[in-house]
């Protein structure tokens, strides 16, 4: 699921992933800026989440709850007060596809408004009443037949070609995280889809030139984001996660829920193959019952069928897309379920290429409390903060589908007559 971003004057930033087993709130405090800015951490919280299924919000108090319990204790190790935040998204429901706008240049010269005008006529396209656009991120531009133009502002030319990526998601969703944030005394800035701030701390330059999929494994989602030519190209959002895998092992060793969680992060393993056959865990029983003692291989071989599933729904999800054979860097797997031994190797396995674990880089301050696949979330948060923090000025507040359809009719009425 998503997270948050905040800053301060002093230029803090502050992350929070609103995750379907975790909501952490991270400060870091931007210490070089620019496209790739470096930040120094120097807060950290954390709460369970009892809100969330499946990345969607389904009990607002609960989510509140632990929003403020998280915000609270990384303003008490940060001494700063977090206000204004930048909400990350991700869940079932988003959809994106790709776009092209094309104008003609008035000055022959092509100014920022002509860029705006462009990526203005790429966005209008029809989309549902109970959907709304998150993103409209340019892929190039073309001037009069000339492509893999990235920056086309002050260039010659009479026509310009802009190609975007668009992503939307539902109304409802969108306005359900605002109401939590707005609910724990915060505003929020800008909506962001999580694939999207997953890519500004885990991938390199180069990765994103040759072409690479970003996927990240949190508890109740999958997002996937793939990059080529230096851009993204495709995203999506698949509703497993590590929590399916939590349950698997709960149903199969007959142990809660929890301690079936505390099982898979001490001793879980995705591969069974990997397993000495001799090791052995402690397995608490249900309900006062005695605890007993089972093959760390049975663990396995319970994680491992559904660690293939993911990887396979994942791979479903990359055919549809058609960039199967583009993918030459391979793949970066991040989030907390990516920690499981094995994971990587199943999935190299699955795709035939090489896969590596994603770990944020350019931080600095408390940077081995947060150098995790799991903490990365937070962490990208920071980094999405820190490069576009000038682009949101305006705090959104609480609103619902009745207002964009209001908005929508003004402008049909003004351009009608």
């Amino acid at each position: 699921m998503g997270g948050i971003l905040c800053m301060s004057k002093k230029d803090f930033i502050t992350g929070l992933d609103i995750g379907t087993t975790k909501i952490c709130a991270i400060v870091g405090e931007v210490v070089e800026g620019g496209p790739n800015p470096v930040i120094d951490i120097v807060g950290i919280g954390s709460a369970p989440s009892r809100g969330l299924r499946k990345g969607n919000i389904i009990n607002i108090d609960d989510t509140v709850e632990s929003i403020r319990r998280a915000i609270e204790e990384a303003e008490l190790m940060a001494g700063i007060e977090i206000s204004t935040v930048y909400t990350g998204i991700a869940g079932g429901h988003i959809k994106s596809f790709n776009s092209t706008g094309i104008v003609a240049v008035k000055d022959k010269e092509i100014s920022a408004q002509d860029v705006q005008r462009v990526i203005d006529a790429a966005k209008a396209v029809a989309i549902p009443m109970d959907r709304e656009v998150l993103h409209v991120i340019p892929q190039e531009y073309v001037i009069d037949s000339q492509e893999g133009i990235r920056d086309p502002v002050g260039m010659s030319g009479v026509r310009l070609e802009a190609k975007v990526h668009i992503v939307t998601g539902a109304v409802s969703s969108a306005q359900n995280l605002i109401k939590c944030a707005n609910k724990a005394g915060l505003n929020v800035a800008e909506i962001i889809l999580q694939p999207i701030a997953s890519s500004e701390a885990t991938l390199e330059q180069d990765e994103r030139e040759l072409g690479v999929i970003l996927v990240d494994i949190g508890g109740g989602t999958s997002d996937i984001a793939i990059f080529k030519d230096g851009s993204i190209v495709y995203t999506g959002v698949l509703a497993i996660g590590g929590s399916h895998i939590t349950n698997d092992i709960a149903v199969g060793l007959r142990t809660p829920q929890h301690e079936a969680e505390k099982i898979k992060i001490r001793y879980g393993c995705a591969m069974a193959g990997l397993v000495k056959p001799d090791d052995t865990i402690e397995v608490p029983g249900v309900g006062g019952r005695k605890a007993r003692v089972v093959s760390r291989r049975l663990l396995a071989e319970i994680i491992e069928p559904r660690v293939e599933e993911i990887f396979a729904l994942i791979q479903r999800e990359v055919m549809k897309s058609g960039y199967q054979d583009l993918l030459s860097a391979g793949m970066v797997v991040t989030g907390g379920a990516s920690l499981l031994e094995g994971l990587p190797e199943v999935a190299e396995a699955v795709f035939e290429m090489p896969v590596k674990r994603g770990i944020p880089y350019a931080i600095g301050g408390l940077r081995d409390v947060v150098n995790s696949p799991k903490s990365a979330t937070g962490v990208r948060l920071l980094k999405y903060g820190a490069r576009n923090r000038q682009k949101s000025k305006f705090p959104i507040r609480e609103r619902n589908i009745y207002d964009k359809v209001k908005g929508s009719m003004r402008s049909w009425m003004k351009d009608l007559f």
